[in-house]
């Protein structure tokens, strides 16, 4: 018999689309009042995945991937769900979104999104938010599933989800990798 236990903080990772570089700061600054200091944002780049966001947002695009530096419980995916959505709203002139905010947490084991929409291998958490299993860790690497968005796919962005995994890993124990010592030393 598995005897429940409750499960280890993880990373809080966002990943924004957008096409103004200004409401992207006003955002990010509303999240970091919320959720604390960033540990991570990579370069903006052109998202050029799909078109299914231009319909709403318009061409141009630009997506970036972040991270907190604290951690959160796993209990808390609903309620940032939730905050993100609103923070949407607020930005969106017409009813058209100016910015699309994806929360997530990253485990050691696997990438979580949430999301509003349900599908077969998405699990309701709470008040309509779904869990989606994104990326698991196996054989050295975050790897994709059959579903995986394309985004999330990318080499680039997994090796930067690989990299947060050793900070997380750091920031639950306190020692470093042990990749990082030469033989016979440690932390």
């Amino acid at each position: 018999m598995s005897e429940p236990r409750p499960p280890l903080p993880a990373k809080l990772i966002m990943g924004f689309l957008f096409r103004d570089f200004q409401l992207q700061c006003q955002v990010l600054e509303r999240l970091t009042l919320e959720y604390g200091p960033m540990d991570f944002l990579t370069e903006p780049e052109l998202f050029t995945y799909t078109q299914y966001y231009e319909r709403e947002m318009g061409p141009g695009i630009h997506r970036q991937t972040g991270s907190f530096l604290h951690l959160v419980p796993v209990e808390a995916l609903p309620a940032i769900k939730r905050f993100t959505n609103a923070l949407e709203k607020e930005s969106a002139p017409e009813g058209k979104r100016g910015i699309n905010v994806d929360p997530g947490l990253l485990s050691e084991e696997r990438l979580i999104l949430a999301t509003g929409k349900n599908y077969t291998h998405r699990v309701h958490l709470q008040n309509g938010v779904y869990a989606d299993l994104t990326l698991i860790y196996q054989g050295g690497a975050y790897q994709p599933l059959p579903w995986t968005y394309p985004d999330y796919q990318n080499p680039a962005l997994r090796h930067f989800l690989g990299i947060l995994r050793m900070k997380l890993a750091y920031q639950r124990s306190g020692r470093l990798p042990r990749k990082y010592f030469p033989k016979g030393e440690t932390s």
